[in-house]
């Protein structure tokens, strides 16, 4: 299987090309893995059921949520680590920095072996975009074969 790509005309944002037009590959998903099917594709290679996988899954949610919320990365062994970051509002001085200036929260994921394994061996294969479509006042892509 090869990742998806298609091409993309952009303007360089800065540098010594800053404001010239260069086109750029950008992936493009071939679909959606929805839960109830990776639960079914775990549980076939498991001695759990798909019902079992689906409430571990359930049950990690749950944890990760409980242990990031209380400021400790979570380790997943060759999964990778999850931890939240903050953003803020910046300040003049050190004393006002305080949690009122806290403006938002992000979940950070850093693949572990087995994921950066797989990254490093990825195919890349282009698709051709044959139509744009407006989808609630958006443009969106439509690859060859996807209407």
């Amino acid at each position: 299987m090869a990742l998806a790509f298609s091409k993309v005309k952009r303007k360089v944002l800065n540098g010594p090309e800053a404001g010239q037009e260069r086109y750029y590959a950008v992936a493009k998903a071939t679909g959606i893995t929805r839960l109830e099917e990776m639960c079914e594709l775990i549980g076939a290679r498991s001695t759990g059921s798909s019902a079992d996988v689906k409430g571990v899954l359930d049950s990690l949610n749950w944890a990760m949520a409980l242990e990031l919320k209380a400021g400790r990365v979570v380790q997943l062994g060759e999964l990778g680590n999850f931890r939240l970051s903050i953003s803020s509002k910046g300040s003049l001085t050190e004393e006002e920095v305080t949690s009122d200036r806290v403006t938002g929260t992000r979940i950070l994921f850093s693949p572990g072996s087995v994921l950066r394994y797989a990254q490093s061996q990825t195919v890349f294969t282009p698709i051709r975009v044959v139509e744009k479509i407006i989808y609630k006042d958006q443009e969106k892509e439509t690859p060859e074969g996807e209407i």
